[in-house]
């Protein structure tokens, strides 16, 4: 497996698709039954294949990540070639994941305790498991709302 297994929410939402997955690889619900009953192991794989499946087309599909702590607010923007990364320090006693530490910010951006740093990195040979680590990583996908406007802001 290249990412990770979808949860078990994960697969009751997409139930419909996994079905039609099955069905792609000529599997009967009764010969998903069996499976599961009387060949776990492979039952396991087609679990994995699938879950891979899906982060595919995610990982495809996203453009931005954040990633908020309690001091740092990193932004990704995931371009073709490199992604891009705005990162913002606070040297002050706020905790960033609070809705009142993130007004502190909004309200003090050019504050001598706010640091804001650029950079630029090239993907590995896997564009998508790299964007895959960073969530793995606690990042989250966005439609770069936060990003845009830092990188207008700090531009």
């Amino acid at each position: 497996m290249k990412y990770a297994r979808l949860t078990k929410e994960q697969f009751e939402e997409l139930h419909k698709e996994f079905i039609n997955f099955l069905a792609t690889q000529s599997i009967t619900a009764e010969e998903w039954a069996n499976l599961k009953a009387n060949k776990p192991e492979l039952a396991e794989v087609e679990l994995d294949v699938f879950s891979d499946l899906i982060w595919e087309g995610v990982l495809n599909q996203t453009r931005y990540l954040e990633h908020i702590s309690p001091n740092d607010i990193h932004l990704f923007s995931l371009n073709e070639d490199n992604m891009h990364l705005i990162g913002i320090k606070v040297k002050e006693d706020v905790d960033l994941t609070t809705k009142e530490g993130f007004n502190w910010l909004r309200n003090n951006l050019m504050h001598d305790n706010v640091e804001f740093v650029q950079a630029k990195k090239d993907y590995s040979e896997d564009k998508n498991l790299d964007k895959f680590t960073l969530i793995q990583q606690g990042s989250n996908i966005t439609k770069g709302e936060l990003y845009e406007y830092m990188f207008k802001l700090i531009n």
